[in-house]
């Protein structure tokens, strides 16, 4: 019977083998050594705070400390005269500005300017995006055209609309005399309603441009499969875009409408320019209200307590929009 040899440097590798297959005890995890700082590895640290280093100071420079500031002044009834001590008075400022009815009579026409300008916007914004979505040779024209009016300043076009409202201007000679609609011309930028109707004109005008380049981005990030999954399905255009389009587009919604409801309480080129908040002081919004109370009468002080009551404002309807958004979005992932 034939004997069996092994090789001797069979049998080592096999040990060998052996020892790395079987688990090795566990033992404290070794700590990883920090790197010495070295002039190359901060060189690599420091180099992208440098190139943001500009732009923190400018924000700083002429964002935060001017808010501080006017934090501050709201709490003393400040004098601009050189070397006059301007006197501490807590928070009468604050209290002056909810006994004041103009205050109140500037932030209604700040809501109702929001309230009559958001909609519009973004109905119309996305109806211009759907239809601009589609390729066509015409549509880089059309896209610039409906853009236009966002890069216009904004004085131009506030002029521009008080020429079209004035009383001889377009606006009277295509309803009165074109097309007959009314009996006489209307003094539009003379009353309150009126004049409200053409501040707000303005605003839709100038911002559909705006809401419709973020819709149009929106857009065309859509699945292509999801749109043609839905046509297989049987659901016709109007289905379609309820049920896939819009879910798909909703954070630029929600992008759109928080910004133009911090624009449209930010309203204050084109009321100071079409109607100067008048007559007496009726088309009055907030921001044009808190300009008249501080570099008119020179009251830095009220002047900056409406600003920060506007900020407030301002700040608790973003996060209140922010959440409700949120919940929404919830609600449809569990349903």
């Amino acid at each position: 019977m034939p004997l069996i040899t092994m090789d001797p440097s069979s049998v080592g590798s096999a040990t060998e083998n052996l020892s790395v297959a079987l688990p090795r005890e566990a033992g404290p995890t070794p700590r990883r050594r920090r790197r010495p700082l070295t002039a190359i590895r901060f060189r690599t640290l420091a180099i992208p705070y440098l190139f943001l280093a500009p732009g923190v100071l400018l924000f700083v420079a002429a964002i935060v400390y001017p808010a501080l500031q006017a934090f501050r002044m709201s709490f003393f009834d400040w004098k601009i005269v050189s070397g006059a001590v301007s006197d501490f008075i807590g928070l009468d400022n604050y209290a002056r500005a909810f006994q004041d009815g103009h205050f109140w009579l500037s932030l209604s026409n700040s809501g109702i300017y929001m309230l009559a300008t958001v909609p519009p916007q973004i109905i119309i914004g996305l109806f211009i995006a759907t239809l601009l979505k589609r390729k066509s040779p015409s549509q880089p024209l059309f896209r610039v055209l409906f853009y236009l009016p966002v890069v216009t300043s904004w004085v131009v076009v506030s002029l521009l609309f008080k020429y079209l409202f004035a009383d001889q201007g377009l606006v009277n000679f295509t309803l009165h005399d074109f097309l007959h609609l009314m009996t006489s011309d209307v003094s539009w930028l003379s009353t309150r309603g009126t004049a409200l109707v053409a501040i707000c004109a303005l605003g839709i005008w100038k911002g559909i441009g705006w809401s419709m380049m973020i819709f149009l981005a929106a857009l065309q990030g859509v699945p292509q499969s999801l749109e043609e999954a839905a046509t297989v399905d049987g659901a016709n255009s109007w289905q379609r875009f309820r049920a896939v389009t819009l879910p798909a587009i909703s954070p630029a919604t929600v992008f759109v409408t928080v910004m133009l409801v911090i624009g449209g309480f930010n309203v204050f080129t084109s009321v100071l320019l079409l109607t100067g908040g008048g007559p007496i002081g009726s088309t009055d919004v907030v921001l044009s209200y808190m300009y008249t109370q501080a570099f008119t009468y020179l009251d830095f002080g009220y002047g900056s307590a409406i600003a920060v009551i506007l900020s407030v404002i301002v700040f608790a309807l973003a996060i209140l929009q922010l959440r409700l958004f949120r919940e929404q979005a919830t609600g449809e992932e569990l349903a």
